[in-house]
């Protein structure tokens, strides 16, 4: 797995406190709950390049 980019983020306390609920709704951190919804909605907006899947098997006769 490739490292992570570290950085510093400022965010509003009320807007941190709802991550906070959503992520213990969810189980997760607030942090790995923050990556979810900015990758979500990068991916939704089309910039996030798809990963590449692997092909599936061909039955052959």
């Amino acid at each position: 797995m490739a490292e992570k980019k570290k950085f510093l983020l400022r965010i509003d306390p009320e807007l941190y406190e709802a991550l906070e609920r959503w992520a213990n709704d969810e189980f997760r951190s607030v942090n790995a709950q923050i990556e979810f919804v900015l990758r979500e909605s990068v991916r939704r907006a089309g910039r996030l390049k798809a990963k590449a899947q692997p092909e599936a098997p061909t039955e052959e006769d």
